[in-house]
This record gives structure tokens, C-alpha cells and sequence, in this order.
């Protein structure tokens, strides 16, 4: 064991998290799932919805069993709903293939839809106790603090240098506690903007800190200004129902249902293609527009509220969309925005 490891886990032994949810009566369920909600998430947020998700899926076969919609219901305001999509198709395949236990091989677990190399090591090496390395977003900044790696932890070549230094220090014995310390490391002391360098336990071994140099490392992504994009959504009211159309599976908000969208303010073609007709139209109203970011870029989005006197009799085919009563709401997954405009609609 290194002199790097052994200091590591010292400290794990005395201030190491050993109370979170999915640390008691460890499954590997329990800690899959707890790894994909963690996925550029931080665990005071991803806690409740862990407890919900096992209060509703206690296995993983309650889960693959689940309708699609009910997964993304309980992920709503969790973001990256990719991952909930993936979970759903990777409990599955557990199902399926594995007999509805998780492999353990790397290889395999790596398959998993969602489940990356760091992610299948961190289940594999937490319940299983196999000697994997794991290289979270954490584990990057501790490490390129640690050894002084330049770099954007984003370029390959810059990540594989990091591996290299992951697998060269996880311990053979006792890496289950060793890769959560390190977790716990980047989490509680080497954090991104003010590390509490005195409180370190490789503070004397860490060549930033010997530098001067902790806030320089992990590099920078390189700054990319994000495009702007804009949407018209369209929201039919009638009483206390809304009409929400289901977005495709690929996409942002795949699987999400969503307020019918325009791309010009001139909302006439959408509510001709919803069978819309004039004298339905109570009254309609433009709300104030609001910007919702996604990684990749900006949008900016403006409500239109359209109240009708009387239901369409020929909206849209019933599996394409709903009428969501938002007093007795469904159990559907909603994109973030959608939610917080029916929470706003709610009090009027």
C-alpha cells in the first residue's frame, strides 16, 4: 500500500461519511442506484430521492417492472433524465440477462446503460470489496491537486493520466473504504474553490499545495459561449386540467411530458394541429418568459395560457398526451420548467 493510500484511509477511519442511506445494509442495488443519482449531484440533494425511489422500487426487479413513467415521476427535479431512462432499460437487463443480480465482473457492469467504468468499479469495489479503481468528478480534482496534473479532466489524454494514478494508488485490500474516503476527500476537504488544505491528510505529499498552486488545478474547461434558443409553450386550460404532450425517448426531456411547444410567437399553426378551434378559446393570455439552461445551451421560454370554455372533442391520440388534473395530478415524469409553471397556474 502506498504512503499516498495508507494516510488516506487513516483519515477515512476517523472523519469518513459511514451513515449515508445506501451505506447501511449495502446492496448492490442500493449502491448503483445511489451512483447514478450522485452523477453531477450533490448527495444533500440526492438523498430524498433515494429514499423515495426505494421506498416505491425496494428491488430491482420492483423497478424494471415499473412503467417508465412512474420512474420519471419520481426523478422530476432531479435533472439529467437520461439517467432515469437508463436506470429503468438497466434494471431490465439485470432482469433479463443477469438472472436479477448484478455482475460482477467490470466488463459487464460496464455494459449497464448509464453505468461508466468509474461507476461499475465504485459498485463493484463497495459491495463486492474487488480491487477497482473509481475516478468521480471528486476523485479528478483530488488527484490532479495531489500530483499537480495540468489539464482539463475532460481531455482524454489528461483523464487517462489520472486513471493511471487512481490505479496506482487503490489499495488491494480494503478499497471499498479507500475509494469512498476518496470520495469523501473531494467532497469535505479538497473542495473545488476553498480546500481546507490544514485538515488534509496528504497535505505534506500534495504537490499543488507545496506549490502554492490548489485553485489551478483541476485545469479549466475551455469557455464556450452557450447559443441562446427560444420557445413558445402553448398551455391549454380547461378548469383545473392542463393538456401535456409526451416528448419522444432521444432528446431533452425525453419521455417528459411538456406543454405543447411553438416556435414563433404566432401560436395559430399549434392550435390548428391540436384541433383548436376559435370558439373554444375562452381567453388567452402571454406570460412573462423565463430562461431554463441546459449544459449545452440557454432557453429562453415564453407561457402562453390558452383557456378553454369546453374540452376538444379531437385533441391529440390519448398516447401521445393527457389531460393532467392539477389538483389530483398523474404520476408522470415532468420537464422542470412544466412543473413550475403548473405549480404557478395552481395559484391563480
Amino acid at each position: 500500500m502506498t504512503p499516498y493510500a495508507s494516510s488516506i484511509l487513516d483519515w477515512y477511519e476517523k472523519y469518513g461519511r459511514k451513515s449515508l442511506p445506501w451505506q447501511q445494509d449495502k446492496t448492490a442495488y442500493k449502491v448503483w442506484l445511489s451512483e447514478i443519482m450522485l452523477q453531477q449531484t450533490q448527495v444533500t440533494t440526492v438523498i430524498p430521492y433515494f429514499e423515495r425511489f426505494l421506498q416505491h422500487f425496494p428491488t430491482v426487479e420492483d423497478l424494471a417492472c415499473a412503467p417508465q413513467d412512474e420512474v420519471l415521476h419520481l426523478w422530476t427535479g432531479l435533472g439529467y433524465y437520461a439517467r432515469a431512462r437508463n436506470l429503468h432499460k438497466a434494471a431490465q437487463i439485470v432482469m433479463s440477462e443477469h438472472g436479477g443480480e448484478f455482475p460482477k465482473s467490470l466488463e459487464a457492469m460496464n455494459a449497464l446503460p448509464g453505468v461508466g467504468r468509474s461507476t461499475a468499479a465504485a459498485v463493484l469495489s463497495s459491495v463486492y470489496k474487488l480491487p477497482h479503481a473509481i475516478l468521480d468528478g471528486n476523485v479528478k480534482r483530488t488527484l490532479a491537486r495531489s500530483f499537480a496534473v495540468e489539464g482539463w479532466p475532460g481531455q482524454k489524454k489528461v483523464e487517462n493520466v489520472l486513471w493511471e494514478i487512481a490505479e496506482s494508488h487503490t489499495p488491494s485490500t480494503q478499497t471499498d473504504k479507500y475509494n469512498q474516503a476518496m470520495m469523501d476527500m473531494g467532497a469535505l476537504v479538497c473542495t473545488r474553490s476553498r480546500p481546507k488544505c490544514t485538515l488534509c491528510p496528504v497535505s505534506t505529499l500534495c504537490v499543488a499545495n507545496k506549490q502554492d498552486r490548489q485553485l489551478e488545478f483541476p485545469g479549466k474547461k475551455p469557455k464556450k459561449i452557450k447559443p441562446e434558443k427560444e420557445t413558445w409553450f402553448v398551455i391549454l386550460k380547461y378548469k383545473e386540467d392542463v393538456w401535456l404532450a409526451q416528448r419522444p425517448q432521444s432528446g431533452i426531456w425525453g419521455g417528459l411530458f411538456c406543454f405543447p411547444e411553438s416556435q414563433v410567437a404566432d401560436i395559430t399553426e399549434t392550435l390548428d394541429k391540436l384541433n383548436i378551434e376559435e370558439g373554444m378559446i375562452q381567453s388567452t393570455e402571454t406570460d412573462i418568459a423565463f430562461r431554463h439552461t441546459f449544459s449545452h445551451y440557454h432557453l429562453d421560454i415564453t407561457p402562453i395560457i390558452v383557456t378553454l370554455n369546453q374540452l376538444p372533442t379531437m385533441i391529440m391520440e390519448p398516447s401521445q398526451g393527457l389531460w393532467y388534473n392539477m389538483s389530483k395530478p398523474d404520476k408522470v415524469g415532468l420537464a422542470a420548467p412544466v412543473k413550475q409553471l403548473i405549480h404557478a397556474l395552481q395559484r391563480i
